[in-house]
């Protein structure tokens, strides 16, 4: 049987592979691509590696054979030896890419923040179960709350007789990374579900660029070039704008979801976070006022038009359609939101 793959590095070249395979068994392997490697018969290393191992390797087990029978001195630009090993679980039907699915868009819809930090568990576990397609989601709200992730300590990270001062809600959601101030229509937030496979054998570090790669053609169509700041921060060259985070369900299923700032009032956000120096000690900045730095400044678009162009492309990148949050879910995360997200247990899990 014939399989053929396709994987474009994020910043950097096009692998290319087609093998035959049979009983279970690569039988044969040809590699191509626009990368470079040295010396030219190097290439035959990398079919060797591949030629024999069953059509059920992992990804490790591919990015490690490849690794060593790789021949000493040989050098791969613009991909590596994980980039074989996706391209290989594409050809092979584990690894899948965006347009293999088909997904659609839920629009900005008034939530209160703790139903949406909700629904991100709702939806993510709906699509473990495959009774939902895979879904990006933007947020709207009309209230102050602060966001702060799973593993945070709460009087760590809030001060919370200022977040009373200001009226400010606090909740704590299910993915890692920083705290998310927002305010009605100062920020952009959107998450991500979809199926493990789309990330198949890449590490956090290396999806979140490959992830939201869609959204740095989105602001550069609004004049915004943005890049990804490892590990996980969104920046232009006038500092960060926002920031991802990421969870993976034990039964094959992803959340992403990203926070950008788009007119954020950073003197009454260092008032409520505790953003101490150690957190900014490696931005080069001796401010956390300084530290981030909204979509507001850098385009004349209002934040929802901004959000139609992130959907727009987000469209034109996958084949999405526009679809409308159906009350079931919608029942199922206020219902979660009183059970857990609302709660003084959940909230201060880590105190």
């Amino acid at each position: 049987m014939t399989h053929h793959g396709e994987y474009k590095v994020v910043g950097g070249k096009l692998v290319v592979v087609d093998l035959e395979a049979e009983n279970g068994v690569i039988t044969q392997a040809s590699l191509n691509g626009d990368f470079f490697l040295e010396p030219d018969d190097a290439l035959e290393d990398l079919n060797a590696a591949i030629t024999g191992l069953p059509t059920d390797a992992t990804h490790s087990t591919i990015r490690d054979a490849v690794t060593k029978n790789l021949r000493e001195g040989a050098v791969m630009f613009g991909f590596d030896a994980d980039a074989v090993a996706r391209v290989v679980r594409r050809a092979l039907g584990h690894a899948t890419k965006w347009e293999d699915h088909e997904w659609e868009i839920l629009g900005p819809q008034i939530i209160p923040v703790a139903e949406q930090v909700a629904l991100d568990e709702v939806l993510t576990r709906q699509i473990a179960k495959g009774t939902r397609k895979p879904t990006i989601r933007f947020w709207d709200w009309d209230e102050s709350a602060v966001v702060i992730g799973s593993f945070q300590s709460l009087k760590n990270e809030v001060d919370m007789e200022q977040a009373e001062h200001y009226g400010i809600k606090v909740v704590r959601r299910i993915s890692g990374g920083g705290a998310m101030f927002m305010e009605a229509g100062n920020c952009i937030t959107y998450s991500l579900y979809a199926p493990e496979s789309l990330v198949d054998g890449m590490s956090f570090a290396d999806s979140y660029p490959f992830l939201d790669e869609w959204v740095m053609q989105a602001l550069a169509k609004t004049g915004i070039h943005a890049h990804y700041k490892p590990l996980n921060d969104i920046a232009t060259d006038a500092g960060k704008i926002g920031g991802a985070a990421q969870k993976r369900l034990a039964n094959g299923a992803m959340l992403h979801h990203v926070t950008m700032s788009y007119d954020i009032d950073a003197e009454k956000m260092t008032r409520v976070l505790r953003i101490g120096r150690e957190k900014i000690s490696d931005k080069g900045i001796t401010s956390a006022v300084k530290r981030v730095d909204p979509l507001k400044s850098q385009t004349e678009l209002g934040r929802i038009e901004i959000i139609e162009v992130m959907m727009q492309t987000f469209a034109e990148r996958t084949g999405a359609t526009r679809v409308d949050l159906d009350e079931e879910a919608r029942a199922e995360a206020r219902a979660l939101a009183q059970k857990k997200f609302d709660t003084e247990e959940w909230t201060a899990r880590v105190p």
